[in-house]
């Protein structure tokens, strides 16, 4: 597949990229679980990206990212679904497999967001990535 930049020039934009992926999500089946990796320094937008995505995913309530805790499951308004939002800054691929990741991965019904997947590269091989990029106080590169 061919890679897409996009500029976003707030956090408000970044979100909006985020909601319109995941309501394209929403219209797709897949036999697995739906797997994307996020890669970016601290403060690229990936979690402003998440928070786009959940709300495009219909969950209402703050979403923040996962540093401490490091795995945060939501549950998907109105379907069997869930989203698992999935912060590798502190962890590697190892810790994800001693989490339960490998199970959470087999269900077709769950969509598993995970930043920093550069650190667990090892059970994410072809995981499809968005990459970010800080290119100023507001403005960011996403690579789709």
């Amino acid at each position: 597949m061919k890679s897409k930049e996009i500029i976003t020039h707030s956090a408000a934009e970044t979100k909006r990229l985020g909601k319109i992926l995941a309501e394209e999500i929403l219209k797709t089946k897949s036999e697995g679980a739906l797997i994307i990796g996020m890669e970016g320094d601290l403060g690229s937008g990936k979690t402003s990206f998440i928070q786009g995505m959940a709300k495009g995913l219909g969950i209402k309530g703050k979403i923040t990212s996962p540093t401490f805790v490091i795995l945060k499951k939501y549950k998907i308004p109105k379907t069997v679904r869930c989203l698992y939002h999935i912060d590798c800054y502190r962890v590697q691929a190892d810790d994800l497999i001693d989490l339960g990741f490998k199970e959470i991965a087999e269900n077709p019904q769950n969509i598993i967001v995970i930043e920093w997947a550069e650190r667990a590269k090892k059970i994410l091989k072809n995981t499809p990535r968005i990459k970010f990029e800080h290119l100023g106080e507001d403005k960011r590169k996403i690579i789709l």
